[in-house]
């Protein structure tokens, strides 16, 4: 399949599936500037391509991402505007895998930690290796995340387990986030590309339509009062039945044969 090769990020598309790898294996994968940015880019290129039904994010050579390149914040980095507006950068393009209407799954051997953990967290699904490393890890640095933690990670795994985690800098093998929650699925990391695939293929299936608007809803589920949101599943309702993919969704059960999603 063709890869388009935009150092450190690469991108290629399979089907209806995109994948984005973060390739700056000799620094564990981690965040440059210019990773985040191209990585921006690589979700936009997602988002806007109509056969794209899912986004899968995955590290080069045996792991995810250790965080923020160390090496960018030395010198005269800190304490400048110049910091207050990467990390403010770096929260836009996290927030905005969060919201794409295509859903994201992010894959994990290795290290997962810091501004890796935050891509982590902010994606609609993960999977892991047993052996995994994931954590946030910014304590151990004297830094803070600010691309989701305190405010993704409480919902994902409850206050008390995201003060854990926070707090002490701890890192969870694979089998541990899966236990904590954090993680879809886990297998062993000979198995792992067999259960992304796998994974995938039961999302890459549906309506698209349909799953940008559940994906919509979803995300606004713990942030709004119950009225509001039961307005908001009517309103959706009225948005699906009246969209072809329903139509199509229906017809093609009558006439016993596989949907043909146009997503619209």
């Amino acid at each position: 399949m063709p890869i388009v090769e935009a150092e450190p990020i690469q991108y290629e598309v399979d089907g209806h599936v995109a994948r984005i790898w973060l390739n700056r294996p000799h620094k564990r994968n981690s965040v440059s500037q210019q990773l985040l940015q191209e990585l921006d880019e690589a979700r936009i290129r997602a988002e806007n391509d109509p056969d794209v039904r899912v986004i899968v994010i995955r590290g080069r050579e045996g792991t995810f991402c250790s965080g923020f390149d160390l090496d960018e914040l030395q010198g005269d980095f800190i304490g400048t505007s110049t910091a207050f507006e990467v990390a403010e950068r770096s929260a836009r393009i996290c927030d905005a895998i969060f919201r794409s209407s295509k859903p994201s799954v992010s894959v994990h051997e290795g290290y997962t930690t810091a501004g890796g953990f935050e891509i982590m967290i902010n994606c609609d699904f993960s999977i892991a290796a047993e052996d995994a490393k994931i954590g946030d890890f910014h304590m151990r640095r004297g830094l803070f995340g600010g691309a989701g933690p305190i405010y993704r990670l409480p919902r994902m795994i409850g206050e008390r387990k995201a003060k854990e985690l926070m707090l002490t800098g701890k890192l969870l093998s694979g089998r541990e986030a899966y236990e904590w929650g954090l993680v879809n699925e886990v297998c062993s990391a000979e198995e792992l590309d067999d259960v992304v695939d796998s994974f995938v293929a039961r999302i890459a299936d549906k309506s698209p339509f349909q799953m940008g608007i559940t994906k919509m809803c979803l995300n606004r589920s713990l942030d709004a009062d119950t009225q509001t949101l039961m307005v908001l599943e009517r309103l959706a309702v009225g948005v699906t039945l009246n969209s072809n993919d329903a139509a199509e969704g229906v017809a093609a059960f009558l006439e016993k044969r596989e949907p043909v999603w146009t997503g619209t």
